[in-house]
């Protein structure tokens, strides 16, 4: 479309029946004056919310893409009045960064590609700072959707370490990989046990960042089984090709500092990411079987298909040797997590202050989490007869509660500690500024609560 489109606030300047259809929702398609726009329905002072800002804008983008509109203008003085009870210039950043994640899409494998609408805004240099932070921090959680969506035979346990590589290039982030001969060195058993039926090497991913040094160290633990297959205890009854995405957890840790680097944060930040392929195969590790850590814990395996926590386990303990103060791990852990929360928010387990702050920050960056609890009388199902414990629950209820209890059996004791299972979100239904592909969940709320710790 040649002809210049535009974004209008309210709705009261519109005749009725200048409108193409109904309301689509946030907001309706009309022709006015032969020109055509899309007119943003008033929104309750008591409803708004930078979430809301970003999903108009999401759903704005989705819309316009399908009609082949090559750019689109926006008055940005009037898009901060219309949200008169939020931050002007938060409004901007959130309008911006809704429209470029509604924009998104992964389409490396189609051969015909998506025109990318422009957004302009009237007076560009007025809002550039608040444009580049919502671009910067769109690009973030985007590079956490790619990594989530790639094929598993692109992005395997060899591969991720070079794509990590590529991406930190010529940035001041240094990438540090330990690979398989590393890893046996360091004693990263967990690693080294659940990768043992790959054809793929494991590595171990180091993402280090001091945009200022004197800062507390904050290390963000993502768990990357760039495949999940259950290993032998075979995952089956289902369309298994969303277990490419079982590494979210290191995506949304890769994501949250490449905000941080590119947005010069001023924070002590490092990004440990395990990644290993969990399959079947003569030499996969066998339910039975029992793992010494490096701290001298010793584990029972019970399942194979819970995996995940084996290798967060090593990340724990180097988050501990390289003595961060706060522990953030992540990780698609827990189908129980989605049964319990849905597909909305994740959930977090730690200390209760520490959860309260990490739930105010998912509100505030739109990756909501919900404080659960650790109950203690569970902590005893982790029992075993043959190792210090079991990495399963003799019991079929609380599934999340006992996986973060098995991990803070790992955690420094002089570090503060969170866990996130994001396993009910890591893949969304097209609304707003999500597509039918995976969220890119974490990456903003990792970046946040770092910076929040940091001030």
């Amino acid at each position: 479309m040649s002809q210049k489109v535009s974004i209008v606030f309210g709705t009261d300047q519109v005749e009725a029946q200048d409108f193409i259809k109904s309301s689509t929702g946030d907001f309706s398609p009309v022709f006015i004056n032969g020109e055509l726009q899309f007119v943003v329905k008033e929104v309750d002072e008591a409803k708004q919310s930078l979430e809301k800002v970003r999903m108009i804008a999401g759903n704005i983008a989705r819309d316009i893409q399908k009609r082949k509109i090559e750019e689109i203008y926006l008055n940005e003085q009037k898009l901060q009045t219309f949200f008169v009870g939020l931050d002007a210039q938060e409004v901007v950043v959130a309008f911006v960064e809704g429209w470029y994640l509604g924009a998104y899409q992964f389409e490396r494998y189609k051969t015909k590609k998506t025109l990318q609408t422009k957004l302009t805004f009237m007076n560009e240099a007025v809002v550039k700072n608040e444009v580049a932070a919502g671009e910067i921090r769109a690009a973030a959680m985007s590079f956490s959707r790619d990594l989530m969506n790639e094929l598993p035979s692109t992005l395997n346990p060899e591969t991720f370490p070079t794509i990590l590589a590529d991406e930190f290039e010529n940035t001041d982030v240094n990438v540090v990989v330990h690979d398989k001969i590393a890893l046996e060195e360091m004693e990263m058993n967990g690693l080294l046990a659940v990768n043992r039926g790959s054809k793929y090497d494991p590595a171990f991913i180091e993402l280090h960042y001091e945009g200022d040094a004197s800062k507390p160290l904050v290390a963000l633990v993502g768990k990357g089984v760039t495949f999940d297959t259950g290993g032998i205890s075979l995952k089956s009854g289902r369309d298994l090709s969303d277990m490419r995405m079982d590494m979210g957890g290191a995506a949304a840790v890769a994501g949250a500092v490449k905000l941080l680097a590119e947005a010069n944060a001023d924070v002590n930040v490092v990004g440990l990411i395990q990644t290993v392929e969990n399959m079947p195969d003569k030499h996969s590790i066998l339910p039975g079987d029992v793992i010494t850590y490096k701290n001298g814990k010793t584990v029972q395996v019970g399942n194979t298909d819970a995996e995940g926590r084996l290798i967060l386990a090593d990340g724990l303990i180097r988050a501990g040797e390289l003595q961060a103060k706060y522990i953030v791990d992540i990780a698609t852990l827990t189908g129980a997590i989605a049964v319990a929360l849905g597909p909305k928010m994740g959930g977090v387990f730690g200390e209760e202050a520490l959860m309260a702050e990490m739930k105010q920050v998912g509100e505030e960056s739109g990756d909501f989490v919900w404080p659960m609890p650790l109950i203690e009388e569970y902590d005893a199902t982790l029992k075993s007869d043959y190792a210090d414990f079991k990495n399963i629950s003799n019991q079929g209820e609380g599934g999340s509660i006992t996986a973060a209890l098995f991990l803070r059996r790992f955690v420094p004791e002089e570090s503060k500690w969170l866990h996130i299972d994001m396993a009910g979100v890591m893949e969304s239904k097209a609304a707003g500024y999500y597509g039918n592909s995976a969220t890119g969940f974490g990456a903003r709320l990792l970046a946040d609560y770092t910076k929040h710790v940091s001030k």
